[in-house]
């Protein structure tokens, strides 16, 4: 049986490609973006953290600072960017029909053009160093099975670091990822890493198929 189109796939019918559009804002495509998400990160250590320390027995910390850091993240933008963002949007492209539901991201930056087309950001409590087996798990089982970010051949994690060293982290996400992360030009200063992967691309669909994972750890102990 096949599948009934969403409103969302009769509404754009086509998909272009999502760095493409952002290449005309500024060279390299994504940087506009993960600037955005840096400054807003700046915003809300500035007025949270600032005041109250994220608590490691929190069981609902992941969702609740994603939430919080949605709006900093739109406070931030000037309203001209081709993209508007959006917390826990879900991408109806990888969707398998009823009864399941489609998948979630924490983020999602989503051309205004064509909302179809995502640039999403994956979000983990990383409670030490040490802990990165379900952020690795989110990578290999979302991202790179383009069950997330079908159209995009760029998206983040973002790792909420409680405790420990960012740079441990970072190796440790290497090592157990068996991936090689290196530094961003762009943003050299920031606890920024990339790795670059060869998707599998499902039968029959013509995603991109080389993929960029930008690592973005925030620290949420800073007090």
């Amino acid at each position: 049986m096949v599948a009934r189109q969403t409103y969302s796939e009769r509404r754009w019918p086509d998909t272009p490609e999502f760095i493409s559009v952002l290449r005309r804002l500024k060279e390299g495509g994504s940087i506009r973006i993960l600037e955005l998400v840096w400054k807003a990160y700046d915003a809300f250590c500035a007025e949270g953290l600032s005041q109250v320390e994220c608590c490691e027995d929190d069981g609902d910390l992941e969702r609740d600072i994603t939430q919080l850091l949605e709006p900093k993240i739109r406070e931030v933008m000037t309203g001209l960017e081709p993209f508007d963002v959006q917390h826990g949007p879900y991408e109806r492209e990888s969707w398998l029909g009823p009864p399941a539901q489609p998948p979630q991201y924490d983020i999602a930056f989503k051309l205004r053009c064509n909302r179809r087309v995502m640039w999403p950001l994956g979000a983990k409590v990383l409670r030490t160093d040490g802990s990165v087996a379900e952020y690795i798990k989110e990578i290999r089982s979302n991202f790179l099975t383009c069950r997330y970010a079908p159209f995009s051949s760029e998206a983040a994690m973002l790792g909420y670091l409680l405790g420990g060293d960012s740079q441990v982290t970072f190796g440790n996400i290497g090592i157990k990822g068996n991936w090689k992360l290196n530094m961003h030009l762009q943003f050299p200063d920031g606890d920024h890493r990339t790795s670059d992967h060869k998707r599998k691309i499902p039968e029959g669909k013509v995603y991109p198929a080389d993929f960029r994972c930008h690592h973005l750890l925030f620290k949420l102990k800073v007090l």
